[in-house]
């Protein structure tokens, strides 16, 4: 078993990296620089990801009794917006795929930024420094992104050459690091029924869907579909750093991260169906821009 959770910890590595470095190698940035100069999409982002929905997971953790572990787990996937697999979502949604870039590089940016000093202070039990919890995220989701983004700028040709590798190489990570989460934490995913750990999560990525789409007011609907799936979507790589980079965590606390797998599987992906099909037809093209209302 201690093999297998290193192989996990391993592999988990090998999806922040692979996924950042795919993203770097495929993203527009004059695109998503363009579409963060709307300002009432990047403060609304920002609102949502860095502030409200952080506040949510720590008042659910207040309101519902369930172990410390379990809340520390959640209210790190509170602070992380935005998974790698975002574009296919926004796509199935008929979303604006502009501003999932944008809202991918945004959340990858201010994700770095935020936690180290937000985890001090939410996170009860995480007293590290700033340093120790930014030094993983650092390494590996900024630089893997400015890899990519660096090897882009240099060789388009090269860049688009070497995509489907990356792509392919962290797909097959994906699957492995999946099983591994079912093989390693199986046992104490069931022993989370009956501790309030799952209504905590089901009521958060409820809440993380339904809300950035309908209280996004005056955002084009094609810009709130980016922003419900942005949040419905968690970077569990962000979540994962502050528990492998600190000694000593109970490990309740990475199950209640890896548990988020499903949640966030589940959700996204029910969400992205439903605005497919409810989409207008003038935002029937992705990238469809500012479309209906």
């Amino acid at each position: 078993m201690e093999i297998l959770q290193v192989l996990l910890k391993i592999s988990l590595v090998i999806f922040m990296v692979g996924n950042l470095l795919d993203m770097g190698l495929r993203l527009e940035m004059s695109e998503a620089l363009r579409d963060l100069r709307d300002v009432r999409f990047v403060v609304a982002s920002v609102l949502f990801g860095f502030v409200a929905l952080p506040a949510l997971a720590y008042a659910i953790t207040e309101l519902l009794p369930m172990a410390h572990p379990f809340a520390m787990g959640l209210i790190l996937l509170g602070m992380a917006p935005c998974a790698p697999f975002l574009p296919p979502m926004v796509e199935r949604a008929r979303g604006d795929m502009g501003f999932a870039a944008a809202f991918m590089l945004l959340a990858s940016v201010v994700t770095v930024a935020y936690m180290p000093f937000a985890v001090p202070l939410l996170v009860k039990g995480l007293s590290a420094n700033a340093w120790t919890i930014a030094k993983p995220l650092v390494l590996f989701l900024l630089v893997p992104l400015a890899i990519g983004l660096a090897l882009q700028h240099r060789s388009a040709a090269w860049a688009e050459r070497l995509h489907p590798f990356v792509k392919k190489a962290t797909g097959i990570d994906t699957i492995l690091m999946l099983l591994l989460c079912v093989v390693v934490f199986g046992k104490e995913f069931l022993e989370l029924v009956g501790s309030h750990a799952i209504g905590a999560q089901i009521l958060f990525f409820a809440a993380a869907t339904v809300g950035p789409y309908v209280l996004g007011f005056g955002i084009p609907r094609t810009q709130r579909v980016v922003m419900s799936l942005g949040m419905a979507t968690r970077n569990l790589g962000a979540a994962f750093a502050p528990l492998f980079a600190i000694p000593g965590v109970d490990q309740r606390a990475i199950v209640m991260v890896a548990f988020g797998v499903l949640m966030q599987a589940s959700f996204s992906f029910a969400a992205a169906t439903f605005y497919g099909r409810h989409a207008p037809t003038a935002a029937a093209a992705p990238g469809g821009g500012t479309g209906a209302a």
